[in-house]
């Protein structure tokens, strides 16, 4: 895999405080931006073993790789079915959802490539866009249209199931829809302890939450959580003391349990998407538009999916 140029550097880090709760929250006074050069960047997903970060640029169909030790950036994965966002489940394998292709998938330790959720009803899906992994083995997913809409992100097609939902896969491979009442659903992740989902809706740029049955089947409730004040939201994710951290046009805005903005983290580019990592999870890892961003934090994310430990 050939190396691409990491144009690194430094940025200050603006964290702009709104309550006083976000005092301690913050990081580094600057904030690196660890490559440039991408047209769209999304779905950092951190990979312990590997100690790298993983990260599509989906406009040029490509999955790339920045490696914690070297910082250099190299090609994953390309074609890559323009893929949008990745996790991991509670094996380390990476779960990817594919604009392209119309699909979520699972990269196997061999390397090979399975295909989870292609479809729903005998309709093929949108574009799915984010995920996230219970410890139960259930994929749970959004599946916006932003994929089909041009050949932008995608390859320009029809809706066929009847809208823009979020959707689990069971262990058993059993595809159910979930919610069905979004515009279009984007990121989600699962609190800590299980029992809620969050999810954001690009278009009306909300975060609404959900009861999450005690089975881990179904939802219920879907009350308004945030709006947010700059853009839209897009991706999301919770630090180790459940508090949100979501992405939106100004940078990444952190919002207590109960619904509170508490502070932001301003970043130069709209941010698309971010996730936790390095050797004390306390490193943020920021796709923002044509870069790669990081900031060392005072605080430590929690994991991709809920830990019932």
């Amino acid at each position: 895999m050939s190396l691409l140029e990491p144009l690194a550097g430094t940025v200050p880090a603006v964290w702009e405080k709104l309550d006083d709760r976000f005092t301690g929250i913050r990081g580094d006074a600057h904030l690196e931006r660890l490559w440039t050069g991408g047209r769209w960047l999304e779905g950092p997903v951190y990979s312990p073993a590997g100690r790298s970060v993983l990260f599509s640029d989906i406009p040029n169909d490509r999955i790339l790789r920045w490696d914690e030790t070297s910082y250099q950036v190299s090609a994953y994965r390309t074609p890559a079915g323009y893929t949008n966002g990745h996790t991991r489940d509670e094996q380390g394998r990476l779960v990817s959802c594919e604009h392209g292709n119309r699909r979520v998938t699972r990269t196997e330790h061999d390397g090979s490539v399975r295909v989870l959720a292609d479809g729903y009803e005998g309709r093929r899906l949108n574009s799915p866009n984010d995920v996230v992994v219970r410890p139960d083995g259930s994929v749970w997913f959004t599946d916006p249209a932003y994929g089909i809409d041009s050949d932008y992100e995608g390859h320009q097609g029809e809706i066929e199931t009847e809208g823009c939902h979020v959707y689990r896969i069971g262990p058993d491979g059993a595809i159910t829809r979930v919610a069905d009442d979004f515009n279009r659903p984007n990121g989600l992740v699962f609190s800590l302890d299980g029992s809620r989902l969050y999810v954001t809706d690009t278009e009306e740029a909300t975060i609404r939450v959900f009861t999450v049955s005690d089975d881990g089947t179904a939802l219920s409730g879907g009350e308004l959580f945030a709006e947010c004040g700059n853009g839209a939201f897009d991706g999301i994710r919770l630090d180790a003391a459940g508090r949100i951290w979501g992405a939106a046009g100004d940078g990444v805005h952190v919002y207590d349990p109960d619904g509170t903005l508490l502070g932001k983290l301003l970043v130069p580019e709209t941010v698309s998407n971010l996730c936790f990592g390095g050797a004390k999870r306390n490193r943020l890892f920021l796709t923002a538009t044509t870069s790669l961003y990081s900031v060392f934090t005072s605080v430590n994310g929690g994991p991709e999916a809920y830990d019932p430990r």
